[in-house]
């Protein structure tokens, strides 16, 4: 972080209330880290939000896009030829552009989720022959991996401009 970068110190939002029930305590959970690894990448500026501060190339604009995609295969089935691509946006993308689609595919996500009463049933696969993993992995396995990336974007976004909070 440059001497000139502000730091700012969001508040720091606690945990979800939820209702009593597995479905609202998985649902909140995800919604809250969904909403906190989106406000990361909100705001952070170019070209910084691109630039890898780690050796492993990783960015904050690439983490929310790898997770757009992880949301979109694993909630509405849709098929992921390179992962390792997915930890790149576009050069012609904007920081607008990757939140956009990420809300986007939590919209998506989170209206099939509405459709899911069982959480061990499989979810569903439109116009496949092969069913879905259950309700509850997908579930788990979603704030695994958001919150594994958030923790990421967390430490990212305070080196770009010493932002903290969630």
């Amino acid at each position: 972080m440059s001497s000139t970068a502000r730091r700012t110190r969001r508040r720091d939002n606690p945990p979800p209330r939820t209702g009593g029930g597995e479905s609202e305590v998985l649902r909140g959970f995800l919604d809250y880290l969904r909403t906190s690894v989106a406000a990361k990448v909100e705001g952070a500026s170019e070209p910084q939000v691109r630039t890898a501060a780690v050796a492993s190339g990783t960015n904050l604009l690439g983490l929310l896009n790898h997770l757009t995609f992880v949301e979109r295969s694993l909630f509405l089935g849709e098929h992921v030829p390179d992962w390792k691509a997915t930890f790149r946006a576009a050069a012609t993308d904007s920081v607008a552009d990757v939140v956009t689609r990420y809300r986007d595919a939590v919209a998506r996500a989170n209206e099939v989720l509405d459709g899911c009463t069982d959480l061990g049933a499989p979810l569903p696969r439109p116009g496949s022959d092969r069913p879905g993993p259950g309700v509850r992995w997908a579930l788990a396995h979603m704030i695994e991996e958001t919150g594994r990336h958030a923790g990421h974007a967390d430490i990212l976004r305070e080196l770009i401009d010493g932002s903290t909070g969630r």
